[in-house]
């Protein structure tokens, strides 16, 4: 998925303003203009769309798992991969909702579609490990699909 996409994805499903989401960002120290976030939440065709690059899009993330759950006493900041990719994006998003399994797999029920356990732990191990699978983009969005429906309603 493009990240501005589930940049924007996230913004309606916790129905964030723009202060909200420039905070977001400010908790891992990381800078953002309004101007550079609305052109961020702009679709492609858009005249002034910039691109959420993935530093961009992980730093995201880690501020809002800071901003659901907290900084862990003594841990620092963590400093953002420069590639994300599906399932890294899933697992912190998973990690900021404090989600496990059966939370998953409800909210993607919820967009009708089915997941069992093990295919869904699969998108959450080790890259080399023999049982990884990468998590496609047809299960983010419905993961994301399932979260707004969750939190926003039909």
């Amino acid at each position: 998925m493009i990240n501005n996409d589930i940049l924007r994805r996230l913004r309606f499903v916790f129905d964030y303003q723009n202060a909200k989401m420039i905070k977001i960002f400010g908790k891992v120290n990381h800078e953002v203009s309004q101007e550079q976030l609305l052109d961020m939440l702009k679709k492609e065709s858009e005249e002034g769309y910039q691109p959420c690059n993935d530093k961009t899009m992980c730093l995201f993330l880690d501020g809002l798992i800071i901003e659901k759950r907290g900084l862990k006493e003594g841990a620092e900041i963590p400093e953002p991969v420069s590639q994300v990719n599906n399932n890294l994006i899933f697992k912190k998003l998973r990690v900021a909702l404090e989600m496990r399994e059966d939370d998953i797999i409800g909210t993607l029920t919820l967009a009708e579609f089915n997941m069992s356990k093990s295919e869904l732990g699969a998108l959450f191990r080790k890259p080399g490990h023999k049982h990884f699978k990468e998590c496609g983009d047809q299960v983010l969005r419905n993961f994301l699909t399932g979260l707004s429906l969750k939190y926003r309603g039909k």
